[in-house]
């Protein structure tokens, strides 16, 4: 039996309420010396979230997680593409050091001895688990499989497999051409969440929590959706009615002075060919995956405070980049606008001591490591990129002057992209192939390019300058042919 919207959001509600109820936080003196880590990740998702201004996309869970924590509102991955965002985020080191700009190399080929998140708990005395997608493997592809794994990050390793997966024939890809790892499909799945992968995510990341609730844990829930196929239970599709869902206009004016690449991770556009009614489908399943892992994390959520672990873990819940849904003609991402490049990022639990705040300061995914080094007080080996938003949590409208640097590959070719608290600023093959402006407090869609406006060179100047600290002119052709990405049929 499918449950209505009202029904389905009461019954989330009362079930979140308790964990969202905020309570006192410990003295120092009775706070445990050394908490545990919940690292929960999630696949392709954007900040189309409730706590993230969304009126239309239920996530009570999320909401609450936030409501116990900081917020960031303006989180920047590294690389938009999973495998380079994720090793980024986990060696703490930026993709121009882990040489990964693809989805098949691996960064202990560069970095042999580099010492990653995950094993910097694990040589502290933790015990230190995955269960599903926490470094790169191909989704749907590699469900069930390590993939591109780093083994000996981890003590065990749980790869959940799932009825999505047995019943991947039954998808519905309105882009067959495509691969289902890089298509637009879905389906309205029969079943309980939990026969499903992400609900076996969440299953066995419970079960290694009550396991280990004696002992400091590092435990990684790496959820597999809203990455296509975009396949959740029914009832979940049930909460956005397609009559509800429209897709964003696109105007000539918009794409007027735009370089070609800055638009080339969707051909073709707008939204690789489909039908719009077949867009909204797509979108509408998109937001169905998104309640649905919703609900999974809000499982954990109620675990850690069934086993009376709320004051000693901290709590760190993040994507690996943003994500499309028509913005600009796109699908996805590989691109440097706005919704490709940011992502959620939410902190809460041990450490944190702000509730419900939320901070406007550009902060990028290399600051994680830091951050859960130094709230936890190990202290990393080697020399981080990022630094510890400590400062942030404390006081989320402390002042901040670094910026967020986003970059993608185009065919050999790079997009470096900064993000200030009022600026992004893109170039494209060093400037050669052209430059994007946009000032987010006129303009935060990003429709209009100012790269070109006399009035804004002394803008655009100061932006090039940060570009240039981060990426010296023509450095990307020094990195030598295995390190281009594979050709662009090829990505997802």
């Amino acid at each position: 039996m499918r449950l209505t919207t009202g029904v389905w959001t009461c019954l989330l509600a009362a079930g979140v309420l308790g964990w969202g109820a905020v309570r006192s936080p410990a003295t120092q003196a009775d706070e445990p010396q050394r908490p545990n880590v919940l690292f929960i990740a999630v696949d392709d998702m954007n900040c189309d979230l409730g706590c993230y201004g969304n009126g239309q996309v239920l996530t009570p869970n999320l909401n609450a997680l936030a409501a116990r924590g900081v917020q960031f509102d303006r989180a920047y991955c590294q690389f938009p593409l999973c495998s380079p965002s994720r090793t980024s985020l986990l060696t703490g080191l930026r993709p121009d050091t882990t040489q990964v700009f693809n989805l098949k190399k691996h960064f202990r080929s560069v970095l042999p001895d580099v010492v990653t998140l995950p094993e910097l708990f694990k040589n502290n005395g933790y015990f230190v688990a995955r269960v599903g997608k926490i470094y790169h493997y191909g989704n749907p592809g590699q469900i069930g499989t390590n993939g591109l794994d780093d083994e000996q990050s981890w003590h065990e390793r749980i790869n959940p497999s799932g009825r999505d997966k047995k019943e991947e024939s039954q998808i519905t890809n309105f882009t067959p051409r495509r691969g289902l790892g890089s298509s637009l499909s879905l389906m309205a799945a029969g079943g309980k969440d939990e026969e499903q992968t992400d609900g076996i995510v969440a299953t066995e990341a419970i079960r290694l929590m009550r396991e280990h609730k004696d002992q400091p844990f590092f435990i990684a829930a790496g959820f597999y959706r809203p990455h296509c196929p975009y396949v959740a239970p029914a009832k979940y599709f049930d909460l956005y009615p397609l009559k509800s869902i429209s897709m964003p206009p696109l105007t000539d004016d918009e794409l007027m002075g735009v370089p070609a690449m800055a638009l080339s991770s969707t051909a073709p556009r707008p939204w690789f060919g489909v039908a719009e009614i077949e867009a909204r489908r797509a979108k509408q399943a998109y937001y169905a995956c998104i309640s649905f892992v919703d609900a999974q994390v809000g499982r954990l959520l109620t675990e850690l405070d069934q086993l009376g672990l709320r004051e000693n873990t901290l709590i760190v819940f993040w994507s690996d980049h943003g994500y499309h849904l028509g913005e600009h003609g796109l699908w996805k991402k590989q691109s440097n606008f706005e919704e490709s490049a940011r992502a959620p990022l939410i902190f809460a639990g041990y450490g944190v001591p702000s509730h419900g705040k939320r901070s406007l300061r550009p902060v990028e995914f290399l600051d994680i490591y830091p951050t859960v080094a130094d709230l936890c007080g190990l202290k990393p080996k080697g020399n981080l990129e990022g630094v510890s938003l400590r400062p942030l949590l404390t006081d989320p409208a402390a002042t901040w002057d670094r910026p967020a640097y986003t970059q993608v590959d185009r065919n050999g070719k790079p997009g470096h992209s900064v993000r200030t608290q009022r600026w992004r600023y893109t170039e494209w093959d060093n400037g050669r192939a052209g430059k994007q402006l946009y000032d987010h407090e006129a303009d935060p869609r990003e429709l209009m390019n100012l790269a070109d406006d006399p009035a804004h060179a002394k803008v655009v100047a100061e932006m090039q300058t940060l570009v240039r600290k981060n990426w010296p002119t023509d450095s990307y052709s020094n990195r030598g042919a295995d390190a281009k990405p594979p050709a662009a049929k090829a990505r997802r």
